[in-house]
């Protein structure tokens, strides 16, 4: 699977991490899956980090809202 499709899916992923099923491979393979599927750059940061005890809907919620942050490029004086 390419991407995780719809937020039910990714509330479940995220579930399955926090959860610590499967084997070691299957963990890095899910959270790769996850780190595909949504903006967020740090979502492995929102499951294992945060110190909100975030749940998994909360964590979907916040990653897929995420909106990085875009400075506009410096302005080129020497042409002036």
């Amino acid at each position: 699977m390419d991407k995780v499709r719809t937020k039910r899916q990714l509330i479940e992923l995220v579930r399955r991490i926090m959860n610590a099923e499967g084997t070691e491979e299957e963990q890095d393979e899910m959270l790769d899956l996850l780190e595909r599927s949504v903006p967020h750059p740090e979502i492995s940061d929102l499951i294992f980090w945060d110190d909100r005890n975030l749940t998994p809907e909360e964590i979907v919620e916040e990653a897929l809202n995420y909106q990085p942050i875009i400075t506009p490029l410096p302005s080129d004086r020497s042409n002036k």
